[in-house]
């Protein structure tokens, strides 16, 4: 997750679908998206944002998953 459109796209669907979603971690995404040093994993999105569009999970039968509609 280092492209700037796809932060900007999983935060706006996290603005309208979820409450709780925190808009300053966004925003500080957001600013660093798209510089060279700047990756960002689903984990840490999740954790940061208090995201609800994306689960991950980890161990032998993890992987990522997104919400119906983000497909």
């Amino acid at each position: 997750m280092r492209n700037r459109n796809t932060i900007e796209f999983l935060g706006i669907w996290e603005s309208l679908y979820n409450p709780d979603f925190n808009p300053l971690e966004f925003e500080r995404f957001r600013k660093e998206a798209g510089l060279n040093a700047f990756t960002l994993s689903p984990k840490k999105w999740i954790e940061t944002t208090n995201a609800i569009g994306l689960i991950s999970k980890s161990g032998r039968y993890g992987g990522t998953y997104a919400y119906r509609d983000i497909l």
